[in-house]
């Protein structure tokens, strides 16, 4: 199975938190592996560093489809 990787992100409520503005989320696309998109989600963070209501982050997509399945060792599961 493929490990892929959601990257989103948008306008958060508090910057210390996850709780996104479901008006203003942006999706940025999803990735066949971490390595790209952790450059998608560093690019669209950058984008965006000076407004500390925006934020992004990394989805791991596989976790999501297959739950029970225990992760490998491999900071990329």
């Amino acid at each position: 199975m493929s490990k892929l990787h959601l990257v989103f992100g948008g306008r958060v409520h508090d910057p210390q938190t996850l709780d996104f503005d479901p008006a203003a989320i942006e999706v940025v696309g999803i990735f066949p592996d971490y390595g790209a998109a952790e450059k998608a989600w560093r690019a669209a963070a950058q984008r965006t560093v000076d407004d500390a209501e925006m934020k992004y982050v990394v989805v791991h997509l596989h976790r999501l489809l297959e739950p029970d399945r225990q992760p490998s060792a491999m900071p990329d599961s």
